[in-house]
């Protein structure tokens, strides 16, 4: 797959006006761009706060309605740790220490997944090419249609049904199946170019997937017995899915943002920071306690114009990237509610469900 450029000619009238005010934001302020005390008191919390779930849910005889609740409260304790530690340290944004940003975003691994195949597809190919066909392969959802440009098949006209058992399912298959796709294949996708592995990276893979199966399998199985454990991690792992699935999903995958296609050797005539704001949306900033469990990712937008700033500086930032995008007429997605995110989704994914000629009509 070739590499595509965008247009960063007339760059100086919106990208460095809003540089520059970012920029005098953190110098007036002396903050620093990544997180501080509120972030790691935040770390500290969510990780004694699995490690407790863990223990009560794997030694304690509970009644089986609060065994439940307890393992949907882990799963999506699990994703906050993503949301909040692996998503911050992957973006280097954690600590000013590159070094603690490197252990701490191996804190993906410990939760089955690859920090570095992450890498790989989140840092490099989704927030370059945010929502672009072929190059965003977070848009490459399978038995899924989210792009106009992606092949119809005679199932899509039930996506509407089966969707959120995909993202319910989403963890389980990215931790015991596409990572290990992605290991043999040697490459992100089946268009797409091989990377190298190193091997360091490979005895890293194997050791934590062996560790992960150790902590969330096994250990459970011989305290709790084969039927219990598994059923309670089904739970959490779908629990967890769902959270990291739908926030991802309501961020780029909404009627309000465009999707993309560029041909073969064909640049995209706009600069880097106007199509992140094409293709990206916010939802529910007013809520901070979601705002705190989501690591600031109901605030895409601003996580995609300044992905090395950590999220705890989102809602100043905000404030800025709003007035200078009316200042020079360009469009800002955000939603209100959570609420409201959902029901565009859903929008999107039904106009993707119908057949392309029979789209055609309805638009």
């Amino acid at each position: 797959m070739s590499k595509i450029k965008f247009k960063n000619s007339g760059e100086a009238l919106f990208s460095k006006d809003l540089r520059s005010r970012v920029n005098l934001h953190f110098s007036s302020s002396s903050k620093e761009k990544v997180g501080d005390r509120r972030l790691f008191f935040k770390a500290i919390t969510l990780v004694l706060s699995a490690i407790t779930l863990y223990v009560l849910l794997i030694t304690l005889t509970i009644p089986v309605w609060f065994a439940v609740l307890l393992c949907v409260v882990f799963g999506c304790n699990l994703a906050g740790i993503g949301f909040n530690i692996m998503h911050d340290a992957g973006h280097d944004t954690f600590s000013s220490n590159k070094k603690v940003n490197h252990v701490f975003s191996y804190s993906l691994n410990l939760l089955g997944g690859s920090i570095f195949f992450w890498k790989l597809k989140h840092n490099i190919a989704h927030h370059t090419y945010t929502n672009v066909e072929g190059h965003d392969h977070d848009i490459e959802v399978k038995f899924m249609r989210l792009h106009n440009e992606q092949p119809y098949r005679w199932y899509h006209r039930f996506q509407t049904v089966y969707f959120i058992l995909l993202y319910a399912i989403s963890y389980l298959a990215w931790v015991f199946f596409q990572d290990y796709e992605k290991y043999f294949r040697g490459s992100m996708g089946k268009q797409s170019n091989s990377f190298k592995f190193p091997v360091k990276e490979k005895v890293i893979f194997w050791f934590t997937k062996a560790s992960h199966l150790l902590i969330f399998i096994l250990l459970p199985i011989y305290f709790l017995g084969v039927v219990p454990a598994l059923i309670g991690l089904l739970i959490a792992f779908v629990s967890c899915g769902l959270c990291l699935a739908i926030v991802f999903q309501l961020a780029h995958v909404v009627t309000e943002t465009d999707f993309l296609t560029v041909d073969e050797h064909e640049d995209l005539d706009q600069e880097w920071m106007i199509h992140q704001l094409q293709t990206t949306a916010n939802f529910s900033t007013n809520n901070k306690l979601l705002s705190w469990m989501l690591g600031g990712l109901n605030y895409q937008v601003e996580h995609h114009l300044f992905p090395k700033i950590s999220h705890i500086h989102y809602p100043a930032i905000n404030k800025l990237v709003k007035q200078t995008c009316k200042e020079h007429g360009i469009r800002y997605i955000e939603f209100k509610t959570i609420g409201q995110a959902v029901l565009s989704h859903l929008k999107h994914i039904h106009r993707m469900s119908l057949n392309p000629k029979r789209q055609m009509l309805n638009s």
